[in-house]
């Protein structure tokens, strides 16, 4: 297993293999030939960067079972999802703004993100492990107000594609989640979700397999994997977020209103 990890030293930028407290620096493609350069980094001397730059971020609606049964509404036959901006990426640690021109209430989402490692197209679920570089952590915010501010269309790209709106991290793990993990988001201090990864509607080989089917996933490209019971809205003027899924870390960010 490795977590690897892009960060930002100084005027240079660089990825490499997040080992104790420090970075093994690597060079190359992250996803296809990195080697090592020999070189090693203290994690405290940098500044961790999103772990890589999608070309498309595929967020799920409705992918839990238990979500959908607290919602009342019928479990989906495939994939439902929309497509966040890849300038809603933001680091691990990153300072979230709530934009100036939106007023309205904003929530958090914790979930399980999928980084795709090689090209993939109409592809099997027998297969799609071979095309799956690592799984992460992702908090995908969004203006909860502005999904049905137009009542002839609802807004889920714009509600969910402000700036900065997608953060994940820390690090991509080349092994997935034990059996039995779960996902907790603690906000200002209090447990607000914990639920179990193995209860999703489409787990992620077979979700890989359903979107490549849509369309062609490249090296880089992140699938967040739906939330489930306990998201709520970020209230205070300055909150702490916290999304832990075991054996992948801990998302930390901040979120300003």
């Amino acid at each position: 297993m490795a977590n690897w990890v892009r960060f930002t030293s100084g005027d240079t930028s660089g990825f490499g293999i997040l080992d104790a407290d420090e970075i093994r620096v690597h060079e190359g493609c992250m996803f296809a030939g990195a080697s090592p350069t020999g070189a090693s980094l203290p994690l405290a001397q940098v500044q961790l960067d999103a772990p890589c730059r999608p070309s498309k971020i595929i967020a799920l609606w409705n992918n839990f079972h238990a979500l959908a049964a607290k919602l009342g509404v019928a479990e989906p036959a495939e994939p439902l999802y929309l497509l966040k901006a890849p300038t809603t990426a933001a680091a691990p640690g990153a300072t979230v703004h709530r934009p100036s021109a939106y007023a309205g209430k904003t929530v958090y989402e914790g979930e399980l993100g999928i980084v795709i490692g090689k090209t993939a197209s109409n592809i099997s679920e027998d297969e799609a492990g071979d095309f799956i570089f690592g799984y992460t952590i992702v908090n995908d915010i969004t203006a909860a107000d502005i999904l049905n501010k137009d009542p002839t269309f609802p807004q889920w790209a714009r509600a969910k594609g402000f700036d900065a709106y997608g953060p994940f991290g820390p690090a991509i793990s080349t092994e997935p989640p034990p059996a039995g993990a779960h996902v907790r988001t603690v906000l200002n201090g209090a447990e607000r979700q914990n639920y179990a990864i193995g209860d999703m509607i489409f787990p992620p080989h077979r979700l890989v397999a359903l979107l490549s089917r849509d369309m062609t996933l490249l090296p880089g490209d992140l699938i967040a994997c739906g939330t489930s019971l306990g998201v709520g809205t970020m209230k205070e003027p300055a909150n702490e977020i916290e999304v832990s899924i075991e054996g992948l870390g801990t998302l930390r960010n901040r979120f300003v209103q």
